[in-house]
């Protein structure tokens, strides 16, 4: 498996830090939002749960939530989504 070659830190279109918005979605259930708060929280302490946007399916089944989190490297980055997308509760981040 051939992975992504290492983007010099001179091309990156992102500059550190910043604020970042990940969209992640999930099954419209109790604790989805708090749970994506912990993870947040774990790579920016000072995440503010209030500054979560939700926006529920049409049907009401899923919950697609937008994390604006503090990132400071592209290490950071990287490591969040993957802690993202590794959680049992969520389907799809972007």
């Amino acid at each position: 498996m051939d992975f992504p070659r290492e983007i010099p830190p001179e091309q990156s279109l992102i500059v550190y830090p910043c604020d970042f918005p990940i969209k992640v979605m999930g099954a419209n259930v109790e604790g989805f939002a708090q749970a994506m708060t912990h993870v947040a929280r774990a790579f920016d302490p000072a995440f503010d749960h209030g500054t979560i946007e939700h926006r529920p399916s049409k049907a009401g089944n899923y919950l697609g939530l937008t994390l604006t989190v503090r990132v400071t490297s592209r290490e950071q980055l990287d490591e969040l989504y993957r802690t993202l997308t590794t959680h049992p509760m969520v389907k799809i981040v972007l």
